[in-house]
């Protein structure tokens, strides 16, 4: 599986929001845009599909913008990926055993192989909330250490 640009930048708006929530009210789409690096209009796209999932409200007119919908410790980064990726899957190979996936030599173990790839994918991304995330980033809980 491969995170996209769309992926990262949303993971990076939302860890935004986590780590400005004791901040007074919504932030800015250009605040965010600042403080990220991210480019504001596609931020702007980014932060709608966000808040389809139901990760994110906004306020308009003067003094709106973005706020997490839920606590930070309550949304995971697999959530936020999958908001605007679609599923975790290492590939639409179809399923081990279903409409003739297995017709050719071998390819049934393959995929089966991929499905389990793809979850252990998803469950890593599970073990991470935005506030996980935000503590490591403010420097009060250790980096995440490589997998073996």
């Amino acid at each position: 599986m491969r995170i996209s640009t769309r992926g990262d930048y949303a993971c990076r708006a939302l860890l935004s929001l986590a780590l400005h929530g004791a901040d007074a009210g919504p932030t800015s789409v250009r605040d965010i845009a600042e403080r990220t690096g991210l480019p504001q209009p596609y931020l702007e796209q980014i932060l709608l599909a966000l808040k389809g999932a139901g990760l994110v409200r906004s306020k308009r007119g003067v003094g709106g913008g973005y706020v997490l919908q839920r606590a930070p410790e309550d949304i995971r980064l697999s959530e936020i990926v999958s908001a605007v990726d679609g599923p975790i899957t290492l590939g639409d190979f179809g399923r081990p055993h279903q409409d003739g996936a297995c017709d050719h030599e071998g390819q049934c173990v393959l995929l089966a192989i991929w499905e389990q790839a793809g979850a252990h994918m998803k469950k890593h991304l599970d073990g991470y909330t935005l506030a996980t995330i935000a503590e490591i980033a403010q420097g009060n809980s250790p980096w995440p250490t490589p997998v073996d």
